[in-house]
């Protein structure tokens, strides 16, 4: 098989899968593969960041392998394209001779009564995703929207949160992975809690939609307006709850909900119990109390706190900023726990003043005013307990236990506890064993306050 055969194989393998054609991105790494092109070249060839182009050819793997029957990838995709064809050729080789509708010297396509062992949704797909914001610059986060993916269409979980600090990419994540697996619901909705709807008012709204979609659905009958629970019974949805942390009270501890937003409880926990096949995804910086951090495969909820991009990725986000000094990045990006809005507005600065990431090896860290902006927007829903407990962090240099914070006695023992717990919720303190860190950059935020 030449190039051009291959791809166009492949092209109708995606198609019968997605119901779209190869974008002139995902053919080139197809290309660039058969030419034992590496991921660093086809990226540069194309103008785009290597971890995009990671992210798209891990996808055409994943799509490839399910419909080959075997584990594709960049070093056997050539030979794993000629045995499928082959076994095809082998298999219909009576359509083959008698009609002609597999051509092995020309183009190749899929017979027209095969069925696909993996078909479309046949339901209309009713999708409302005018509050979803665009996806910009999107870096590896290939592990996460595999645990994700799995955990809604394999595990069937009812109740998904996303956790995280802000700018660490927890709603581009979720565009990400809505536009992956949209096509396997009737219905998918994103709503963005920014204006704190009440539940009533959040429900009405979620039911018009589904009402007046059903209506279109089957416009000769007169449908009345179900319970919620009963659309998420009867269709399969996926509904996506963006800045979650809007339904909660600032100076308070974290997941404390609003006064008048109490019910929201009722229906995360109505998600969970009862039997349905839908999904809802929470993001936002602290989770619903409801929501354990330790959850177990026998719960139909997960948790996922989405921790910083890895050395790689984020070297991507510098060298996108201009910084040409990126073999030197490693404690840059440790220092800013690879958040990429932190290392996107250090990097600005670095950028701006003239500023090597050789000259960034001490201990300096950089807090550029947009950068004090957004962690003040996290600072100031924090209590006052767990603003004494910060202080108490930034007086020791080294991971500090339990039993060390307790020897200061300026907080008691069980609001200590509560404290910790709703720090490490939002994200604010690190945990390895029994021992807590406060990161360089919040630190250095905390101490200049």
């Amino acid at each position: 098989m030449d190039l051009k055969e291959v791809l166009k194989l492949a092209d109708d393998i995606v198609f019968a899968k997605t119901g779209q054609h190869l974008d002139d991105l995902q053919a080139a790494v197809l290309q660039g593969t058969l030419q034992r092109e590496t991921y660093k070249q086809i990226a540069k060839d194309f103008d785009c960041s290597e971890s995009r182009i990671r992210e798209i050819g891990s996808e055409l793997w994943q799509i490839l392998s399910e419909d080959l029957g075997e584990d594709v990838n960049k070093k056997n995709f050539r030979s794993a394209m000629e045995r499928w064809q082959v076994s095809n050729v082998s298999n219909f080789a009576k359509d083959v001779v008698g009609i002609g509708i597999f051509n092995i010297c020309g183009e190749a396509r899929h017979p027209p009564n095969i069925p696909n062992s993996h078909p479309q949704n046949q339901e209309t797909s009713h999708q409302e995703l005018s509050e979803m914001p665009e996806l910009g610059a999107f870096y590896d986060r290939t592990s996460e929207l595999k645990t994700l993916t799995t955990s809604i269409l394999q595990q069937n979980s009812r109740l998904i949160t996303i956790t995280g600090g802000l700018g660490i990419g927890k709603t581009s994540l979720a565009i990400q992975l809505v536009q992956q697996i949209k096509d396997d619901f009737e219905y998918v909705v994103w709503c963005n809690l920014d204006t704190s709807p009440t539940l009533p008012e959040f429900e009405a709204n979620l039911i018009q939609f589904f009402s007046q979609s059903a209506k279109q659905d089957s416009p000769t009958t007169n449908q009345k307006a179900l319970p919620l629970i009963k659309y998420l019974q009867k269709h399969r949805c996926l509904v996506v709850l963006d800045d979650i942390h809007n339904l909660f009270s600032s100076s308070e501890l974290a997941g404390k909900y609003k006064p008048g937003y109490e019910e929201y409880r009722s229906l995360f926990k109505h998600i969970e119990k009862l039997s349905h096949q839908s999904c809802f995804l929470l993001i936002g910086w602290e989770p619903p109390k409801e929501v354990p951090q330790l959850t177990s495969e026998n719960t139909p909820i997960r948790i996922l706190q989405l921790a910083g991009l890895d050395t790689a990725a984020a070297r991507e986000i510098l060298r996108d900023k201009g910084l040409t000094e990126i073999e030197n990045c490693e404690t840059l990006i440790h220092r800013y726990q690879g958040n990429p809005l932190w290392l996107k507005s250090v990097a600005t600065l670095m950028q701006e003043l003239g500023i090597g990431a050789t000259e960034l090896l001490n201990d300096t860290v950089l807090l550029p005013e947009d950068l004090k902006d957004v962690l003040q927007q996290q600072f100031s829903r924090l209590s006052e307990i767990e603003k004494q407990v910060l202080s108490l962090f930034c007086r020791e240099s080294e991971p500090v236990n339990l039993a060390k914070l307790l020897e200061y006695g300026t907080v008691r023992s069980p609001d200590l506890l509560n404290a910790l717990q709703s720090l490490s919720r939002r994200c604010f303190i690190d945990k390895t064993g029994s021992f807590y860190t406060l990161p360089p950059v919040l630190r250095q935020y905390v101490q200049e306050l």
